[in-house]
């Protein structure tokens, strides 16, 4: 018989294909032509979208139209980068032969600042999306380029690395599965548990405390940087979706603050905060994740972008994290935190 571990690695096993876009992990060449200047003067302003043109270098070469739009919450500020993470939208469908086939709106990660060690937080936020797609197919995609930024007079402005995220209803689509829409808390009875599990253990592997598998902050729709998806027509046997990894330990941003309310000195220091009602499944978790330690210990040296110093780094803080859940009393700790 089948355990609930063995049951959500059996339907991430049998997911659909994914679009052109992400059925690669070949780093694009890419061209982004706009007025700039206009998008980040104006980037508070939801409303504002600029046209440009989005060219492909290589074998294949295409020009798509595209609008952009600054995105984002702390990204998006000002005294935070000096460049936000756009959205990217195709007025026009792209072609049957074009990379960009299928898509419509697409979120690109950006640079934020212009320095080397921002590349190098990019390439790693990269990463934290690769480490999850070992563990499960229900997980957001991710497509590495090299993007020249050009201005509407057509001078080159950068060339800086960014990656494109997989849409959300393409995700959960790949998953036989739907996104679910939620503006209010859900109950943690609602999610798949082990899924739930895998979910929490994944964010304490790259430390990550900044998201709400079942909550979004105050004011905000559920869920804080997470994304349920759902079987048709059910609202249990949730599967919780991660994304935006850029407060995590692994990554490691400049800015990066902890959570309010979490009492740690520094967004590399870990906690586990899966919900108390799956500690059942813990155990079945950590076994689990253990099985996959060599797998993702090996994801930072697939990145040849990253340079050796950021490399080791990242395999040494991914280290620590299988250390410490191999412990015997971590899961005794959870059992006991929850009594």
């Amino acid at each position: 018989m089948l355990t609930a571990f063995a049951l959500v690695l059996a339907t991430a096993a049998s997911a659909k294909d994914a679009k052109p876009l992400f059925a690669s992990s070949e780093m694009l060449q890419l061209s982004l032509k706009a007025s700039f200047g206009a998008l980040l003067q104006g980037r508070a302003d939801p409303e504002l979208s600029v046209p440009g043109t989005l060219s492909t270098v290589g074998a294949n070469p295409e020009t798509l139209a595209v609008s952009l739009a600054a995105r984002g919450i702390t990204r998006r500020k000002r005294e935070i980068c000096q460049f936000p993470p756009l959205r990217v939208h195709f007025p026009d469908k792209p072609g049957a032969n074009s990379v960009f086939q299928g898509q419509k709106r697409l979120k690109l990660v950006t640079h934020c600042q212009s320095s080397a060690d921002f590349q190098q937080h990019v390439l790693l936020e990269y990463a934290a999306y690769r480490l999850f797609n070992v563990l499960t197919s229900a997980s957001f995609k991710a497509r590495l380029a090299t993007i020249t930024y050009v201005d509407d007079k057509g001078r080159p402005m950068a060339s800086r690395y960014g990656f494109f995220i997989e849409d959300a209803d393409d995700m959960a689509r790949r998953n036989d599965r739907h996104e679910l829409e939620v503006k209010a808390r859900l109950a943690s009875s609602q999610f798949e548990p082990a899924a739930a599990v895998r979910y929490a253990l994944f964010q304490y592997l790259i430390g990550n405390l900044d998201w709400g598998m079942n909550a979004g902050p105050a004011g905000s729709n559920c869920c804080h940087n997470s994304r349920p998806i759902a079987a048709k027509g059910q609202t249990i046997g949730l599967i919780p979706v991660p994304y935006d990894f850029d407060y995590s330990g692994l990554v490691d941003a400049p800015y990066a603050l902890p959570p309010a309310g979490v009492q740690v000195s520094t967004v590399r220091t870990r906690r586990y905060r899966g919900f108390c009602r799956h500690n059942a499944e813990l155990a079945a978790g950590v076994a689990t994740l253990q099985q996959h330690r060599d797998r993702l210990l090996a994801v930072p040296g697939e990145i040849p972008q990253l340079d050796e110093r950021t490399r080791k780094k990242a395999e040494a803080y991914l280290a620590e994290a299988f250390a410490a859940a191999a412990r015997p009393d971590f899961t005794e700790k959870r059992a006991k935190s929850c009594l």
